[in-house]
């Protein structure tokens, strides 16, 4: 059975999903009127800049949870604190290089931007000199967040950080109306930012009472941990990479209206992602444990197999919902010049359906200490997905960049069946028949829904609300009957038992 810290941990994470996203969609407007097209411009440009300082974490919050569940499972507490004591050393050397870096880019504002109006650049040299001290702060600020995650302790950092967004929204809107300008939106975020690292590390040393202390600086630790962490980092390359470089792909070659189009699909692809990533990044500490036990192929295909079929009813209902009314939603939200983009973003779900279902398979590969073969697999995927995006943008545009971005995103998760399969010896012909049962359903689900959805003719937000609610009664009622015994009781344990009664 799921403990009632991960269930806690995966609804607090959906309900921050859900807080982020949705205010997100109603901020932004509010936020773009209050300062200008120009100064949001100049906002976003300046913290896209400073956030790629962040790949300096090097993966190391990975590696506490890693190792904090691995020392928690042998029961050694002397072996945990020497670890966090060091792992503490090193981010003091990585808070310095953050400092060094940001405060070179500070030094070539001028050159980088020089499109930059005077006032403009004033405004972003101030931001850039708070960002690099928030930046300094939250990379090893995040270790307090990874020891309680190693504890598997998911409920109070998920409540803390749903807390930090609401007084965050708040805050912005209270500070715009008064008149407030981009330079105190960072002011904003990084008293944020500081508060929530003072209440995870209270959490983690006042509630946890977890302790650090150095008994010995080990440097086979210290290389473990980057010997780890490295291959996390390479996969944060990729992620930036593979959804951000193609928009400089097309900036090259085409006018900014495609550019936004393009990159809307992306930004509601990582929505999908984000979505699946709430149940999945809770089990990297069981995972650790199961290894450490040296549990039998049997277990660990019964438990990837649990939390893949999990992850896979969330997906579908997502990507169910979009292919449906995806269309209509993209025509609300920013218009129907942005049509395009449901297309790219459908791809992108399409394409990543199956690298997200099988994540818990990741975190056993991390777990073992073997994902850098995945590590060296996503970045030449990646590389080639890039490479051949870029030739057929040349002749199709974006969508030809989606394409080859999908189609290596496929040939990744092909390479990495075979790789579950003979390292971790997961039964993945039994996987992909749950996976198929699933995918039945869930096209039965869609092919009902869609004449259904077509006798509502209002293309109002009130009609697509109305819609999405037809489609997930048929959806719950079809995915009730996919369901295992193992799956109905839990989901009747989320529901109040004033309902059921």
């Amino acid at each position: 059975m799921l403990s009632k810290q991960i269930k806690g941990g995966a609804i607090l994470s959906y309900v921050t999903i859900f807080l982020t996203n949705v205010v997100g969609l109603v901020l932004t407007p509010f936020i773009i009127r209050s300062l200008g097209a120009s100064e949001y411009g100049l906002y976003t440009m300046i913290g896209a800049f400073v956030g790629y300082l962040t790949v300096l974490d090097f993966g190391i919050n990975n590696s506490i949870i890693r190792f904090v569940a691995k020392y928690r499972a042998e029961n050694d507490k002397k072996g945990e604190e020497n670890f966090l004591a060091i792992s503490f050393i090193i981010y003091i050397f990585i808070s310095i290089l953050v400092v060094i870096f940001g405060f070179l880019g500070y030094q070539n504002i001028d050159s980088i931007f020089e499109t930059l109006t005077p006032s403009e650049l004033h405004k972003a040299k101030i931001m850039v000199l708070i960002l690099i001290f928030n930046v300094a702060i939250t990379i090893p600020g995040g270790a307090f967040r990874a020891m309680c995650m190693g504890y598997e302790n998911f409920t109070l950092p998920k409540a803390v950080n749903i807390y930090k967004y609401i007084a965050r929204s708040i805050l912005v809107v209270f500070i715009l109306f008064y008149g407030g300008d981009s330079i105190s939106l960072v002011i904003i975020d990084t008293i944020m930012n500081l508060l929530f690292i003072i209440a995870m590390a209270y959490i983690a040393f006042g509630k946890l009472k977890i302790k650090v202390k150095l008994y010995k600086f080990e440097g086979s630790l210290a290389k473990s941990i980057f010997n780890y962490s490295i291959w996390v980092f390479v996969f944060a390359l990729v992620n930036k990479l593979r959804w951000q470089f193609g928009q400089l792909i097309l900036g090259l070659n085409y006018d900014t209206t495609i550019v936004a189009i393009y990159a809307v699909g992306i930004t509601l692809g990582s929505y999908y992602g984000a979505f699946s990533s709430a149940i999945s990044s809770l089990f990297l500490p069981k995972a650790m444990q199961m290894t450490v036990r040296s549990d039998a192929p049997e277990v660990l295909t019964k438990t990837f197999i649990r939390i893949s079929r999990l992850s896979t009813y969330i997906l579908f209902f997502i990507l169910g919902g979009f292919i449906l009314v995806g269309q209509q939603f993209i025509n609300l939200w920013v218009g129907a010049q942005f049509a395009q983009a449901y297309w790219y973003t459908l791809l992108i779900m399409i394409g990543l359906t199956f690298t997200l279902s099988q994540s818990f398979g990741n975190d056993l590969l991390q777990a073992k200490n073997k994902h850098k073969f995945r590590g060296i697999v996503l970045l030449l995927t990646t590389l080639f997905g890039v490479a051949l995006g870029w030739f057929l943008s040349l002749q199709y545009g974006a969508m030809g960049l989606i394409i080859a971005i999908v189609v290596f995103i496929f040939f990744e998760r092909f390479v990495m069946w075979w790789y579950l399969s003979k390292e971790l010896k997961i039964d993945m012909n039994y996987y992909f028949k749950n996976f198929s049962s699933q995918l039945i359903y869930f096209l039965l689900t869609v092919a009902i829904s869609y004449p259904l959805l077509l006798l509502i003719r209002n293309h109002s937000w009130l009609g697509l609300l109305v819609k999405i609610s037809l489609f997930a009664i048929v959806y719950i009622g079809f995915m009730f009957k996919c369901m295992n015994t193992e799956e109905r009781k839990l989901v009747r344990s989320l529901i109040p038992k004033k309902i059921l009664a």
